[in-house]
């Protein structure tokens, strides 16, 4: 029982990682639908952030939390302005999008590796303690403050779209974009703002990591697979759904690896996904919707 309840828990951290990649990642594609894969970009460039204003410059950890939040949905703005929408403007198809995002992910990765160098780096902030032991199971400070943080930014996020004037416009081009042009909402506008919201549920995703483990220049690309194997699982087509997806996968790689040895864990990620993509791509609640 103990141990099934620690898989439990280690899953759903995991999820917790995967849900806030998966849910900017799924924002993104909604209001724009195109592949934004550079969302990894975004994670990675996150973690490195914090490593540099506070483990280099030495600023206060909460003035260094608030910067890279800052700085990382800045980024995915700049990424919008400077590469898609120049892109977009010449009526580039999903295929140059997809390519220019792979392009942006993998020159990200490699300035990360010019200036960092391929080391592993660890935020020293959080002293390691014996954590609390839960019905036999065991999670740390850091974990809870993961889940709890997770939980935090998908009950914001929540009423930001449903509950807010920009959250309803922002659902409306996702439905029908050319509707809610003729219904006077900025379409361009829309987009700014998935990419900033987006990159920095991405940053949030990029600091937590940082905290409980280690960066490393490439770990934006397996980030960026797994949130967008958990948006599959969903269906890519809702934040929510993405959301459950991620938690989903987190809870199917480690409940996995009870059975089979931990290097598997990518392994059944990329078989779900696989087969996702094959039996079901609409995801387990995703699909069409119909527009209001």
């Amino acid at each position: 029982m103990s141990l099934l309840l620690q898989v439990a828990i280690n899953g759903l951290i995991a999820g917790s990682i995967y849900a806030l990649v998966s849910s900017g990642f799924s924002l993104i594609y909604n209001t724009n639908k195109f592949m934004h894969f550079a969302h990894g970009a975004s994670v990675a460039v996150s973690g490195y952030f914090l490593y540099g204003f506070f483990a280099i410059i030495k600023l206060n950890f909460f003035y260094s939390l608030s910067l890279t939040l800052i700085f990382s949905a800045l980024l995915g703005l700049l990424i919008y302005r400077i590469i898609y929408l120049p892109l977009q403007n010449r009526k580039a198809s999903n295929v140059i999008l997809l390519i220019a995002s792979i392009s942006i992910l993998i020159l990200l990765q490699n300035l990360i590796l010019l200036l960092f160098g391929a080391n592993v780096k660890d935020i020293e902030f959080v002293e390691v303690k014996k954590g609390l032991e839960f019905f036999g199971a065991v999670i740390t400070l850091t974990q809870i403050v993961i889940l709890l943080t997770a939980v935090l930014f998908f009950i914001f996020l929540y009423f930001f779209m449903n509950k807010t004037i920009l959250g309803k416009n922002m659902r409306a081009v996702s439905e029908n974009k050319e509707l809610a042009s003729i219904v006077g909402i900025n379409s361009r506008k829309i987009s700014d703002f998935s990419f900033l919201i987006g990159s920095f549920l991405g940053g949030a995703a990029g600091i937590l990591i940082a905290v409980e483990q280690n960066i490393t220049p490439t770990m934006g690309t397996i980030l960026m697979i797994k949130g967008f194997t958990g948006a599959v699982i969903g269906g890519i087509s809702s934040v929510p759904a993405a959301v459950l997806g991620s938690y989903l996968l987190g809870l199917a790689e480690n409940f996995g690896i009870v059975f089979l040895p931990s290097g598997y864990k990518d392994a059944i990620s990329f078989v779900l996904l696989f087969l996702f993509l094959l039996f079901r791509p609409e995801g387990i609640i995703g699909g069409k919707r119909r527009t209001k």
